[in-house]
């Protein structure tokens, strides 16, 4: 009997298709750990301020609210009220190497699990948060040169990021980055691939270089940029609602390239219908068409349920077929009953 896999292993292969022993995931005994950096920034901590209200300042200086005590909120306001205070305003600094010291720390008490760096977004997570989206977003086809020159300044932080992650150890790297609303992109596509696309490409080639690989988080319906995001050299996209794209249409893009999801059971969809069967079933579903034992998908655990009004209970009998469904056995047996039942099933 040959030695078990480690996570490490187990992610790499199912980055790769190269056929995992079992099916990776990010819940229980995780194949997944996190570091970060200790960069100097205006963050605080969340605060009660009345009424029912919380408010923290993020590492860039915006102001953030929320209207209960766990959900992640959203700007109230940006540090930036208008595109003439680009000029003026003092970002962060991830360029030093001695803020990723706690990276190769990291590195050393997990080795035997995917070590990913986070990373707070790329250009339009970043910059939509200093305007606030809404301004942001007329900016975008108002004054796209003076945004142009802030998403410069922004891929040049990142990259420090990204280097100084490689050097500590990383596997990975992960972003969050929300582009879709419910319906659609926000922006036009058009505008997505002049703008945004040579800048995913740029820091998805460094990190390739450096010899890791770029995670990506996204809420919403992104379809019409998934096909860009797999080009750039994205290698797993994160969805905690894989139903607005359709489980049939992310396998079709793995059909295309070797893209990874990283999904929970859909958590507005499916969770919500506090059905065990129709959970396991969308489970199974999942497992069945972007897994199928050759690797491409990641079992998730969306982890807020308070948030989402959600008992544990719900997602731990989606975790519980998750771990049921993904083991190779499954498809060696439908295969050598396929062999059974027709000799051609085997060419």
């Amino acid at each position: 009997m040959g030695v078990a896999m480690n996570s490490r292993a187990i992610v790499h292969r199912t980055l790769d298709y190269e056929q995992p022993e079992r099916l990776a995931r990010s819940f229980g005994d995780s194949d997944f750990v996190w570091t970060g950096h200790s960069v100097k920034t205006h963050a605080t901590k969340w605060k009660e301020v009345g009424g029912g209200r919380w408010e923290r300042i993020d590492e860039w200086g915006n102001l953030w609210g929320r209207v209960d005590a766990t959900s992640k909120g959203e700007v109230a306001k940006g540090v930036l009220q208008s595109v003439d205070d680009i000029a003026g305003y003092e970002f962060p600094d991830f360029s030093d190497a001695a803020d990723y010291e706690g990276v190769a720390k990291a590195r050393s008490e997990a080795a035997d699990r995917w070590l990913i760096g986070g990373v707070p977004g790329f250009a339009f997570n970043i910059a939509r948060k200093l305007f606030r989206l809404e301004d942001y977003l007329v900016f975008l086809l108002t004054d796209l040169d003076a945004l142009h020159g802030l998403h410069d300044r922004i891929d040049v932080l990142v990259q420090d990021m990204i280097r100084n992650y490689a050097a500590g150890g990383v596997d990975s790297i992960m972003f969050p980055e929300d582009w879709g609303t419910q319906d659609a992109l926000m922006i036009n596509p058009g505008l997505w691939r002049e703008e945004f696309f040579p800048r995913f490409r740029a820091n998805c080639d460094l990190a390739r270089e450096l010899g890791i690989r770029v995670f990506m988080h996204s809420c919403g319906q992104t379809e019409e940029i998934v096909p860009g995001l797999m080009e750039a050299g994205v290698s797993l996209l994160q969805f905690d609602q894989p139903e607005l794209h359709g489980i049939d249409n992310l396998a079709s893009h793995q059909e295309r390239g070797r893209m990874t999801f990283w999904c929970p059971v859909d958590i507005q969809k499916t969770l919500q219908t506090r059905d065990e069967e129709r959970i396991r079933s969308a489970a199974r579903e999942m497992v069945d068409k972007l897994w199928q034992g050759r690797g491409g998908f990641v079992a998730g655990y969306y982890g807020d349920n308070a948030s989402i009004g959600l008992e544990p209970s719900w997602q731990e009998i989606a975790c519980d077929e998750f771990l049921k469904s993904g083991v190779p056995e499954r498809y060696q047996r439908a295969e050598a009953k396929a062999c059974v039942q027709c000799p051609l099933g085997s060419v």
